[in-house]
């Protein structure tokens, strides 16, 4: 029974923690040690190393260093700016061309990167000085900038998704495979709404006739250079993956390679760009993964107190049906995602799920696609939404926060439309990693 209190005390502690401004990594170091010590004493520290030991001996995990360099290497050759110039030049004279180029672009960058707020920041710092200069709705632009930076958690190579893989002892090609058809959806719907907007009130996204004096030739050749290196490297990894040809980790490093080659060949490199390229990996991946430490930290502190039994114990003492136990489950991570960042809430909430996933008879991958999709959701949705941080802290000061909450509203619409379809049509999550039996 007490363990089961100490257990029950972990989480109000960790929310402290957070509250109190302490970094998401060591709120979840600290509550775990402090929990840990009850049981072990001095030996504490001892234990907790042990998990340390656990996390970094995951294969699976070192596919995100590899991924993490390549998206920045990408930044670093300008690939940004000249997908950018080449949206605006073939969607720029459509109603709200400016948006839709701004969204296809983060498609395409978050497919690069997998991390998401990298592709918030590095979308805005570009698009919403143009914006602004055309007469964009500061609310559509604060929407467009926020969604399309939400887009790094759905579309693969997702991050959240590969430590979802390691967790669940998963193959992360089926589960990049049962995200790209809700991923894909959720950008039509992200696009379909700026087009009809822009069409409806046109005086929110006056068109832009850029490359209006451009000949084909040349609005080819941008497109030549500008999409298709990008979209070709990042379909080489993921085809790789999903094919059973090459492990995660290995596809990373061979996209990790085509972005080097990709920036010598738009004349970027530099011993000066590789180093700052290889520090700012070493930033965001040290970040990650001491957030990971953390979270099994407190995960395996939390199950030894039992708490993943009172958890179900609780949940199959109500005798709830299926999409009950579903609902539920959704909500608790929908509520942690508007508090904790992405990587803390898989790594604390799905050790905790697998148990009654598997006792419920629900399919773990098709969980996953709900999952990210509720992620990227409590992402977007105020107050606590991380994606209006990001993009205040790159915004001009006459966008308000209120421009940013009306403006992420739709947008979150278009995310619960995603999830019900998902939750309606489970194949749409399972269909493709279905195909892919023969492969992994």
């Amino acid at each position: 029974m007490e363990n089961e209190v100490l257990a029950a005390l972990m989480f109000p502690m960790l929310f402290l923690f957070v509250f109190l401004g302490i970094p998401v990594a060591f709120a979840l170091i600290a509550t775990a040690f402090l929990m840990a010590f009850p049981e072990f004493g001095f030996r504490t520290p001892v234990q907790l190393y042990n998990i340390i030991q656990g996390t970094a001996s995951q294969l699976l995990l070192t596919a995100i260093p590899a991924f993490v360099f390549m998206g920045v290497m990408l930044e670093a050759s300008g690939i940004s700016e000249r997908l950018f110039r080449a949206m605006q030049v073939w969607l720029g004279r459509l109603p709200g061309g400016l948006s839709l180029a701004t969204v296809a672009m983060a498609a395409i960058i978050a497919a690069s990167t997998g991390i998401v707020g990298a592709v918030e920041v590095v979308i805005g710092v570009m698009a919403i000085p143009i914006m602004m200069r055309n007469g964009y709705s500061k609310s559509l632009i604060s929407g467009t900038i926020c969604a399309g930076g939400s887009l790094g958690t759905m579309i693969p190579p997702s991050i959240v998704v590969v430590i979802y893989a390691s967790i669940a002892n998963e193959s992360a090609g089926k589960l990049f495979a049962a995200i790209l058809i809700p991923a894909g959806i959720m950008v039509g719907l992200f696009l379909g709404y700026i087009f009809f907007r822009a069409l409806l009130r046109p005086q929110d996204a006056p068109p832009v006739f850029e490359g209006a004096d451009m000949s084909l030739g040349e609005k080819l050749w941008v497109s030549a250079t500008g999409i298709v290196p990008a979209v070709f490297l990042i379909g080489a990894v993921l085809g790789a993956i999903l094919m059973g040809v090459a492990t995660p980790t290995e596809a990373a490093s061979i996209g990790a390679l085509g972005a080097v080659l990709l920036t010598i060949f738009y004349g970027r490199f530099s011993l000066k760009v590789l180093a700052d390229t290889l520090r700012r990996t070493l930033l965001i991946n040290c970040m990650i993964m001491l957030i990971v430490a953390g979270g099994n930290m407190f995960a395996g502190i939390f199950r030894l107190h039992q708490g993943n039994a009172l958890i179900q114990d609780m949940v199959f003492t109500a005798g709830l049906p299926e999409w009950g136990i579903l609902a539920i489950l959704i909500l608790i991570v929908f509520l942690a995602g508007c508090i904790l960042d992405w990587v803390s809430v898989v790594l604390i909430t799905l050790p905790i799920f697998l148990p009654i996933l598997a006792s419920a008879g629900i399919d773990t991958i098709w969980f996953a696609a709900i999952m990210v999709i509720v992620i990227q959701t409590s992402y977007l949705t105020p107050p606590m939404a991380p994606s209006i941080f990001y993009l205040r802290s790159i915004a001009p000061k006459d966008i308000s926060f209120g421009d940013m909450y009306r403006g992420v509203v739709p947008f979150i619409l278009c995310q619960l439309v995603v999830l019900a379809l998902v939750l309606a049509f489970p194949g749409l999550a399972t269909y493709l990693p279905s195909q892919l039996q023969g492969f992994n």
